[in-house]
């Protein structure tokens, strides 16, 4: 009898790319940071501006991952472009760092979240075991078929886009509005050069983050040549036109005393507009709309260790995928890692010294654009970064001024950062060392 052939693998679309980039992108951030935000700054001009210019640092950074994925249309992301740029090792270091908090830890903190908001609706939940079992359930859709977990993907976070929309068109015209002027005067552009919006840029950067994780999984979309540059430019688009119009309907809705200091902002605007009860039903809306942000990271999280596993003959174990095409190895250490995050949520002090270097493998990755070119310029290259050179130097600027600022002003997380690197470099060479040292398997 005939062996069975293999289950030939789905491809994602330009959809469900799409759809993976906006829900990495739209998670908590954007339903968090204003709190903060007007605490330094209170005009309406220059909070608008802060989500305008965070979005603009996105745009110039997807156009510039597009090349990169159009010239090397291979999964994993930065780990595939520095190592092929720079070293393998630099590669390694950014996908240890993907792997271990990367992914795993916004995955947990995302789902603790979710356990929040469900909570302010149903008080009798425990919010802990509900993030561990959404966790699980998503990890069994995405662990059985690559075709069932795209198509929830779309239709997840077609939802959470449906909603938000309404929820702007409903707050631009529910109640009279707060006396907050939107357009520019003297106030709105000396706010925009004060050290309080450059430090909101900050907050508002890691709301932004997500925007090339598409890359992740470019070997399996469909025609990535063609849809990979349109995935990254489509998605990061619609998300900043989404984050002005949530942070304009936020506040045009709720006096900034309000607002100040106040976490879940989006309870607190939904309170103003509708009332309590309204309040309460966003809780749970915002409680759902973290379905799509915790699913597409477990999609895309496993992409970087299951190619890491191929090129590293010590991490060959995380290498198979199932005849479908999914790398469940590398789908299920991801899972346990973010449930170890989840049931000891004293990991929040993570994300910030992981949110240096992850910014500084962005900032690596868009610069060996420039390096790329200079070394290879007879590479084919289907997709060239739109406003090369100003759009990469645009971002290199914004970025590294980011970078900067969170190594004089947060210290102990920079240096934080720094070791897990300095592990990071242990564990390469020494999994390098052993994959060389292992006898060769006599055939």
């Amino acid at each position: 009898m005939p062996a069975p052939s293999p289950v030939s693998p789905y491809k994602i679309t330009f959809l469900t790319g799409a759809a993976i980039v906006i829900a990495n992108m739209v998670g908590t951030g954007v339903f968090t940071s204003l709190g903060f935000q007007v605490m330094g700054i209170q005009s309406g001009f220059a909070l608008l501006m802060l989500w305008l210019v965070g979005g603009l640092i996105a745009l110039c950074g997807a156009v510039s991952y597009a090349e990169l994925a159009a010239a090397m249309p291979r999964s994993g992301g930065e780990y595939h472009y520095l190592s092929q740029i720079y070293h393998p090792a630099l590669g390694f270091l950014s996908g240890w760092v993907s792997a271990t908090v990367g992914f795993a830890a916004p995955t947990a903190l995302a789902a603790l979240a979710l356990g929040e908001y469900a909570k302010s609706v149903w008080p009798g939940l425990h919010p802990q075991w509900l993030s561990v079992a959404v966790v699980l359930a998503l990890t069994l859709v995405h662990g059985s078929s690559t075709r069932v977990g795209s198509r929830l993907q779309i239709i997840i976070t077609a939802l959470k886009v449906g909603v938000l929309v309404v929820f702007i068109g409903a707050g631009m015209v529910v109640g009279e509005g707060q006396p907050i002027s939107f357009l520019p005067d003297a106030a709105g552009w000396q706010a925009l050069l004060s050290p309080a919006f450059a430090v909101s840029l900050v907050y508002v950067s890691y709301a932004y983050s997500g925007w090339n994780a598409a890359v992740y999984v470019t070997g399996e979309i469909e025609n990535p040549k063609r849809n990979l540059s349109r995935i990254l430019l489509a998605g990061t688009a619609i998300v900043l036109l989404l984050y002005v119009g949530l942070n304009y309907v936020f506040l045009r809705s709720t006096p900034i005393d309000g607002l100040k200091g106040q976490v879940e902002v989006g309870f607190v605007a939904a309170t103003s507009l509708f009332g309590p009860l309204g309040g309460r039903l966003m809780g749970g809306v915002i409680a759902a709309l973290l379905v799509s942000t915790i699913s597409s990271m477990i999609f895309a999280g496993p992409r970087i260790v299951q190619t890491m596993g191929e090129d590293l003959p010590a991490l060959h174990f995380l290498a198979p995928k199932s005849r479908a095409g999914i790398p469940v190895r590398a789908l299920l250490l991801q899972t346990a890692i973010t449930l170890a995050f989840i049931l000891k949520p004293s990991f929040q002090g993570v994300l910030v010294y992981a949110g240096f270097v992850l910014n500084l493998f962005t900032f690596l990755t868009v610069l060996g654009l420039f390096v790329l070119r200079l070394r290879r310029p007879d590479l084919p290259r289907p997709y060239r970064a739109w406003g090369y050179p100003i759009t990469p130097l645009l971002f290199l600027g914004l970025s590294g001024w980011t970078l900067a600022f969170i190594l004089r002003d947060k210290p102990m997380e920079s240096l934080y950062g720094l070791a897990t690197l300095v592990v990071g470099a242990m564990v390469y060479f020494l999994t390098t060392y052993l994959g060389r040292s292992r006898p060769a398997t006599a055939g």
